[in-house]
């Protein structure tokens, strides 16, 4: 026995071999001494080691030393590894920051020394410039609070060399710090004239006692122009930053969107806010159309961008749009197809949609989940809000009934419309660009999505698909290999995703799209035996029926990622993720391990609605 075993192949060795066929893998060797037969459990694991995808098998040949993590030495290394993912946002807010400092303190050093203040100074003291000098932040960010939500605008500058420049996948990250600074700037201005009220108030002649220096303090604040009108946009902008923290926003949607809307009132008292003229300068002309009012230079471009934008949301919901289909898929996901006139799509690409019948003001963000190559675009929604809730129920869908009923089809079920009326109208808004979309710019990627946050690259594997077997008169790709990394808990919880693996996986006869799937949850150990017991030996996953294997437990992304840089030396490499934070943090991170800014460089990517 000890001499069999020395002549043959461990029916446990995961090596590589060099220019070695896939019938003739080392585990499936059938020499053996003395005229011995195969064993059984090699035969087995045949197909199972057929499946194996390349980035999952253990790198172990002699004198091949697998990727090791990136260690920079020199500050030109650290230096240019760092602005692979990091340096280029980075730079971006830095300067943005940088902006406001020499704001603040050139703004500062003006109202402090000017010539015609010293009345006001004289009177407030040092809370006079400081006030000034928030307003004239203020006025700073007014210029960028506008343009980060001006999807077209944004989607347009994508396809431009500032998308290597500028962040534009961190577009709503940049519109939070902007309204961050004006609320904290409001309360520094705010604070600032509470002192300077109080002053004015003791110096008041008319103002005797104690009680009508209190009164006086009062019409300050409320009775004046400046006073009234502020008190009004305090109270605006607490609303909207109160409703707009992540947990409250996520726990009640509507109520974030239809108070956010006070900034209209914001900035319409804020033109006039200025305008009265409180606080005169020792000099004329005391208040001329240069030094009051000036709200509207600042707000000038980014608002008629976005009034600019409003009108064509507008125009584009006259457009003629009509839901085609309705598929209701297990686990309470519904896939809405769409017809929609002088509509062009890309990869990758989401959009707005509103449905009247639910809301008119509402526009909630769904990725497509059609390719360009289609003659339609379409939505998968998962079920678990109201919004969602009431557009499956006015579209026909039952979700409960189905339930209660104990359907388990794992296929889509086409809704018939409802009896004795149309299917509602719905609007749809954009497309708008998104990190993504931006696949196409490299010759290897890696898409990972985790649980429903695979929608994304539904739209992305099609159009690879329909790019790579030119289907449909399809452009070129570079693309030359794709690495599909899907995390989830339960793979029951999209199943309308699997007739797309199982296409792809079909007609993909150069292996140039690998899938790899992770299931997360427990199994029960009867499950697992079952599992067990149907997948040895089979040409198919026993859960999936793919031929790439499911794999049990969280990716190992070392291996992955030092796999890739084996397979892929000195090629950029995009890396694009939809799902939770944690999971983003951890690819990001591992993203900037394993880059080397003369070897395989990977760029990460995140969703951002």
């Amino acid at each position: 026995m000890a001499t069999f075993g020395l002549k043959r192949s461990s029916g446990l060795d995961f090596r590589d071999r060099a220019n070695t066929q896939l019938d003739q893998h080392p585990d499936l060797s059938n020499s053996y001494s003395n005229g011995a037969t195969q064993p059984g459990h090699l035969q087995r694991n045949k197909t199972e080691r057929r499946r194996l995808q390349g980035l999952q098998r253990i790198n172990s040949n002699d004198g091949v030393r697998p990727a090791t993590p990136f260690e920079p030495v020199t500050w030109k290394e650290k230096w240019d590894a760092w602005m692979i993912n990091e340096g280029g946002k980075r730079l971006f807010f830095f300067v943005y920051i940088f902006l406001h400092i020499l704001v603040a303190a050139f703004g500062f050093m003006n109202y402090q020394l000017r010539d015609n203040s010293v009345t006001a100074r004289a009177i407030f003291g040092i809370t006079f410039p400081i006030a000034r000098t928030a307003a004239l932040v203020l006025h700073v960010d007014v210029i960028f609070i506008l343009l980060p939500v001006c999807r077209n605008f944004i989607s347009m500058l994508r396809r431009t060399p500032l998308n290597d420049i500028i962040p534009f996948d961190k577009n709503i990250t940049f519109h939070k710090a902007v309204g961050w600074s004006i609320f904290w700037w409001s309360n520094v201005h705010t604070a600032a004239h509470m002192v300077n009220f109080t002053k004015l108030a003791l110096v008041d002649p008319s103002a005797v006692g104690a009680g009508q220096k209190i009164v006086a303090f009062l019409e300050a604040n409320f009775l004046t122009g400046p006073g009234a009108t502020g008190w009004v946009m305090m109270v605006a902008l607490y609303v909207m930053v109160w409703y707009a923290m992540e947990k409250r926003r996520r726990a009640n949607f509507e109520r974030f969107w239809y108070s956010h809307h006070l900034f209209v009132v914001f900035f319409v008292l804020w033109q006039f806010h200025g305008m009265f003229c409180m606080i005169k300068p020792d000099r004329p002309p005391y208040c001329s159309y240069n030094n009051i009012g000036v709200f509207w230079r600042y707000w000038l471009v980014g608002g008629v961008i976005w009034i600019y934008e409003r009108i064509l949301r507008e125009i584009r919901s006259r457009h003629r749009t009509y839901i085609s289909k309705v598929i209701q898929h297990p686990s309470k996901v519904m896939e809405l197809q769409i017809k929609k006139e002088k509509t062009t799509t890309r990869a990758g690409q989401y959009v707005f949609l509103c449905c009247p019948e639910v809301s008119y003001f509402q526009w909630h963000p769904f990725t497509l989940t059609s390719a360009p190559e289609e003659d339609y675009i379409s939505l998968h929604v998962r079920i678990v809000g109201d919004f969602t809730e009431a557009l499956a129920k006015a579209v026909g869908c039952d979700f409960d009934g189905a339930s209660e009923k104990g359907e388990k089809d794992l296929g889509g079920k086409v809704v018939p419309p409802p009896i004795n009326r149309v299917l509602p109208r719905v609007m749809v808004d954009g497309p708008f660009g998104s990190a993504s979309e931006d696949f196409l710019n490299y010759e290897t990627v890696l898409l990972v999505g985790a649980g429903i946050g695979v929608t994304p690259f539904a739209s992305i594997l099609k159009s690879i698909w329909y790019r790579m077997n030119n289907f449909n008169h399809s452009k070129p790709t570079r693309l030359s290999k794709v690495y599909f990394t899907w995390v989830i808990r339960d793979f029951g919880a999209a199943e309308w995703f699997h007739s797309l693996l199982h296409a792809i996986e079909e007609q993909d006869t150069q292996n140039r799209i690998e899938i790899n799937i992770y299931l997360t949850a427990k199994i029960k150990d009867d499950d697992m035996n079952n599992i067990i017991v149907q997948d040895v030996g089979a040409e198919k996953d026993a859960i999936t029926s793919l031929r790439a294997p499911t794999h049990f437990g969280r990716p190992n992304w070392d291996r992955v990622f030092s796999s890739i840089s084996e397979k892929h030396p000195e090629t950029d490499v995009g890396v694009f993720f939809c799902g939770p934070s944690v999971l983003s943090k951890q690819l990001h991170q591992t993203s900037n391990k394993y880059s080397h800014p003369k070897g395989t460089r990977f760029f990460f990517g995140k969703e951002n609605f």
